[in-house]
């Protein structure tokens, strides 16, 4: 007769075997699914679509969270993308982040606005810093009602380049270190490389108002984080359009973030709205 003891083991085993292989299935089911969606957006738009989307993923077989940020990796997958379309195809780039390196976004940036097919971008909650400039680089701008860009100041480390200049000015030279003058220097020089960068960026789509929309989103006059919504893009210049393909948002629901305990919000996901 087997021993109870052997039977509860076996069990423990492949309990322990499922558990760590049921974030894999997960994980492919949940790529089949953005994939599926991803070519229903394509097939309807005629369009190449590229996702650009930072969210809190499961990590491995351990369930870490871990957060992502625009960096080379992404450039380099992205204008591996764009390198694989055709140059008369339009390109449909969903992005989804709160910045990160901003020589991957102006490479990123770059790439779009050299693309000769129609380039628009959409916004679906926000796309700051870094993710401001790729979206300027669009022909077109799509955002939903209540999502959101943000400056592009430059930071030197956790200070806007800004705020550094800003210190630097209201003292005597004599009583700032040579520290703060090697920051100052380079914040100076980030701010007018940014300047021009976004100018460059505008001046085909608003060649007369480019220079004062860059003026806007790299002089330091918001803090960072401001949320440019799609009322003050437009005032600022901006054409902004809000007419966002619903299956864009279905695509977003796949992305979201892991649970941890009880969610903070609930509703009974049915939409009461006519199509």
């Amino acid at each position: 007769m087997v021993d109870i003891f052997t039977i509860i083991f076996q069990i423990f085993w492949m309990v322990l075997i499922f558990s760590s292989f049921a974030p894999l299935f997960k994980n492919f089911s949940l790529h089949s699914a953005r994939d599926a969606i991803i070519r229903q957006i394509e097939q309807k738009r005629k369009s190449r679509v590229i996702t650009l989307i930072h969210r809190q993923e499961l990590f491995s077989f351990f369930g870490f969270g871990i957060r992502k940020f625009i960096d080379i990796e992404d450039s380099e997958e992205v204008l591996r993308a764009i390198k694989m379309t055709p140059d008369d195809m339009p390109i449909d780039f969903i992005i989804h982040t709160p910045g990160g390196l901003v020589l991957a976004a102006e490479q990123i940036a770059n790439a779009l606005r050299k693309h000769k097919g129609k380039v628009t971008v959409f916004v679906p909650h926000y796309a700051m810093s870094g993710g401001t400039l790729i979206a300027l680089a669009a022909d077109e701008i799509v955002m939903d009602d209540n999502a959101v860009l943000g400056p592009v100041d430059p930071q030197l480390g956790q200070y806007p380049a800004a705020s550094i200049l800003s210190v630097v000015e209201k003292k005597n030279i004599n009583d700032i270190d040579d520290q703060t003058l090697i920051l100052a220097d380079i914040a100076q020089k980030a701010m007018k490389q940014m300047k021009e960068y976004v100018t460059e960026l505008l001046k085909e789509k608003y060649p007369d108002k480019a220079e004062k929309i860059a003026e806007d989103l790299v002089s330091g006059k918001w803090t960072h984080d401001y949320p440019i919504t799609v009322e003050k893009a437009r005032e600022l210049g901006i054409k902004i359009s809000t007419d966002m393909p619903k299956e864009i948002y279905a695509l977003m629901s796949l992305y979201k973030n892991p649970s941890s305990g009880r969610p903070s919000v609930n509703y009974v996901p049915i939409n009461y709205k006519e199509d």
